[in-house]
């Protein structure tokens, strides 16, 4: 049976992706218990300096914004500029090659089913990322690692999930993921972690439980880091474009649980 075919009705990675070895599912139960320790240990807000209320304090003047085709039109050029700083990382810094126009990167993925998560301080994006439900179809294209998988995309390998890619209401796909170098170093952890749990709140709120996506290979250390949710391997590591990647399940439901419901809708 498929992962398509199965109805899902837990939280965890071992409703999502039964197919795990049992040593993989072994390590991974005791990686959730830590972060579920971390998580017990930090419920008081005044005490965790990455909670959403701790981070919006020290960062007053950052704003998150979830847009749509619906609302894109009342946040004036917020849209614009957020392409365009998607094509200084993509394009620009990392050499990648894709459609353009008038400074903006764009795709076939930026469709009204999208929503893009915007950071931005003084009118000046600081970092982004882009959600798809793994249901979305647009002509041929359906979300990218599922694409990927099918051979629509050859920048990206065919054996990028270690499964069938997902077509499920619960899961959501994060792509174009970043920070831009307006953001300094002393302050990359807070805005990467503001950026995460935005995009947890997001996707929480339009019915998903998971967050299907590409991150660094070291992604296990990078979510401890950042004291983020618990994330599954689901893909080989690979080095797309110069980048050492994996694909990896994230339990967005790991946010909604342990941290103050009205942090995730937006921070101020």
């Amino acid at each position: 049976m498929s992962l398509q075919d199965r109805t899902f009705h837990g939280r965890s990675w071992q409703d999502v992706l039964p197919e795990l070895t049992p040593q993989d599912a072994s390590a991974l139960e005791k990686q959730d218990k830590r972060l579920l320790r971390k998580a017990a240990a930090a419920q008081d807000p005044a005490k965790d300096p990455f909670s959403p209320e701790a981070l919006a304090r020290q960062n007053p003047y950052i704003r998150a914004t979830t847009l749509s085709f619906l609302n894109m039109h009342e946040h004036g050029e917020l849209f614009v500029n957020f392409l365009r700083a998607r094509r200084e990382i993509f394009i620009d810094a990392k050499g990648w090659d894709l459609p353009h126009v008038d400074g903006m990167e764009f795709d076939q993925y930026d469709t009204p089913r999208a929503r893009w998560i915007v950071l931005h301080e003084y009118g000046e994006v600081l970092g982004g990322v882009r959600l798809m439900p793994t249901t979305s179809t647009c002509a041929q294209y359906s979300y990218m690692l599922r694409d990927a998988q099918l051979g629509m995309l050859p920048d990206i390998p065919q054996d990028v999930l270690f499964f069938k890619a997902p077509v499920r209401d619960d899961i959501w796909e994060a792509t174009r993921l970043f920070l831009t170098a307006a953001v300094p170093a002393h302050r990359r952890i807070a805005v990467q972690r503001m950026l995460m749990n935005q995009m947890a709140g997001v996707a929480c709120s339009m019915g998903a439980t998971h967050v299907l996506g590409i991150v660094p290979a070291a992604f296990s250390r990078w979510m401890t880091r950042l004291r983020l949710m618990s994330a599954v391997p689901v893909g080989p590591v690979q080095n797309i474009d110069g980048d050492r990647t994996q694909a990896a399940l994230m339990n967005v439901t790991y946010v909604q649980d342990h941290a103050p419901r009205e942090g995730l809708a937006k921070l101020h």
